[in-house]
């Protein structure tokens, strides 16, 4: 059952073109999510982030000017998205459940692996969403 009343907006973090053109094109199947931003650069993803508040980014952990880590470290908490890493480097996939990813997929990874990630994220911003909702109509009943 889908609760969410507006489309989970997302980001696209990766510096290779074609890296970003495939999650955007997997993207459109997936009509719960809303692509609202493609960046090329860690610069560019900080001030993204900060702007545009999205609930989810797609980051890859080796950008030409600095890593995902770096980029997560310049976002407040209070703004911080869900993030599921997208890299060619498995050697980080501890390092980045420290910064409390959601999922980790390795590059080149299999359509089928993609949906199954974003379908559990959906889950999740529906379940928040239901519990919201929830507590809301508890509290209105009081």
């Amino acid at each position: 059952m889908i609760f969410m009343n507006l489309p989970i907006k997302a980001i696209v973090i990766d510096d290779e073109v074609l890296a970003r053109k495939r999650v955007f094109n997997l993207l459109n199947e997936v009509k719960e999510i809303l692509l609202i931003a493609e960046c090329s650069s860690g610069v560019e993803a900080i001030k993204a982030i900060k702007s545009n508040k999205p609930d989810l980014i797609f980051l890859d952990i080796q950008l030409t000017d600095m890593t995902g880590f770096d980029i997560l470290k310049e976002i407040n908490d209070s703004i911080m998205p869900l993030i599921i890493f997208i890299t060619a480097f498995d050697e980080f996939a501890l390092k980045a459940f420290d910064y409390f990813a959601f999922d980790y997929l390795l590059k080149p990874y299999k359509d089928e692996r993609f949906y199954q990630s974003t379908n559990k994220a959906i889950e999740l911003f529906d379940a928040n969403k239901s519990n919201s909702l929830n507590e809301k109509l508890n509290n209105l009943l009081k």
